[in-house]
């Protein structure tokens, strides 16, 4: 696989790289990311292996990581009609402004506009509902950017680290108005955060959506860097505010460094074949801060795990889900298809308890 074995993002006729390169580390603004000129190398580097799908946000540096997008497609003529360019409205930029962020119409449009600014674009290709406004009717905003996609300005609709039970909603009732539906979701997803698992896989994969992973790499601590006997990397500053990984993480990162010697290649690469392999998933969100992490994170494409070597990942790192997700998938199949004719003879035979299906 390459970044230009293109998938589609859900049911949609959008085709995109199957690592989106994400721009959260572009500029300097939040005093962890890089400047300009490396992130324009980054940006370079990407499209020159076949990439095509760059996602950014309203926030993200202050606004920053959307001008070095927008400054960077400016000088490349033809350029920004052949990416496929997402960014994220929520976040407030207004110190003060209670309509600066959110998902109100008002806060919508204005950030919309902002973004376009900043971008050098007059439309957004995928435009994410970045959290989840609990103070804002979620008809208000559907019926908002169903008229932002009449209008041109964008073209597909999606929601970021929203609850199952609100983007359901959310997905639903577009359908039954006729307004734009949720094309894809993105949510945190990692060998070390497997919980969406429970509700919003099988929602994305009922429905069509595309499911986009981010932090694969659990903020570096599958990264490699994080060792049982080395502990922080002392040189990581954000290492040193997430401190250390847990003893269950560590029994985790131990198990991908035994396959990723196994297999040849680095934790990192390991931990982003194990996430783009999954079932349900589209195309795997990575964040780089140098060429050489893209370029690491790139050699995930090229990584074949066995059927024992995704089975140890799995099996090391299996979540515990909200009820009834352990129910569901205990008596589930024994419910379905246990049955008796009317004398009382059973004429279903089914598997005993142990034997069901361990994930839908």
């Amino acid at each position: 696989m390459t970044l230009d074995s293109y998938v589609s993002l859900g049911r949609s006729g959008l085709r995109v790289s199957p690592f989106c390169l994400g721009a959260m580390n572009f500029g300097e603004d939040g005093g962890n990311g890089c400047d300009v000129a490396e992130s324009e190398r980054i940006l370079r580097t990407y499209l020159d292996h076949g990439g095509n799908f760059v996602d950014t946000a309203n926030l993200y540096s202050n606004g920053h990581s959307e001008k070095i997008l927008g400054d960077f497609l400016a000088g490349q003529p033809g350029l920004r009609d052949r990416v496929v360019l997402a960014t994220k409205f929520f976040g407030n930029l207004h110190v003060g402004d209670p309509n600066g962020g959110g998902a109100g119409r008002k806060a919508v449009v204005a950030q919309l506009e902002a973004s376009l600014r900043r971008l050098g674009t007059d439309y957004i290709d995928l435009y994410w509902l970045h959290n989840h406004d609990g103070s804002t009717p979620v008809e208000e905003t559907l019926r908002t950017l169903d008229d932002l996609v009449t209008a041109g300005k964008i073209r597909y609709v999606g929601f970021s680290d929203t609850p199952a039970w609100f983007t359901s909603k959310a997905h639903t009732t577009a359908l039954l108005r006729g307004w734009t539906p949720l094309t894809a979701l993105q949510m945190e997803y990692s060998l070390l955060e497997r919980t969406i698992e429970g509700e919003l896989i099988p929602l994305a994969r009922d429905a069509g959506m595309g499911m986009l992973p981010w932090s694969p790499l659990k903020s570096g601590y599958l990264s490699g860097k994080y060792t049982r006997t080395g502990g922080i990397p002392a040189d990581t500053r954000r290492a040193r505010i997430l401190g250390e990984p847990s003893e269950a993480q560590y029994t985790v990162i131990d198990a991908l460094g035994a396959v990723a010697e196994e297999a040849g290649a680095s934790p990192a690469a390991v931990a982003l074949a194990w996430v783009q392999g999954r079932p349900g998933v589209t195309s795997t969100l990575i964040g780089p801060r140098s060429v050489t992490h893209l370029e690491a994170n790139l050699a995930g494409l090229t990584v074949r795990l066995t059927e024992s070597q995704r089975a140890t990942l799995d099996a090391v790192s299996e979540p515990a889900l909200n009820f009834p997700a352990a129910l569901n998938r205990q008596v589930g199949a024994m419910l379905q298809y246990a049955g008796a004719t009317v004398d009382g003879v059973r004429t279903t035979v089914y598997p005993p308890l142990a034997e069901s299906p361990t994930r839908y």
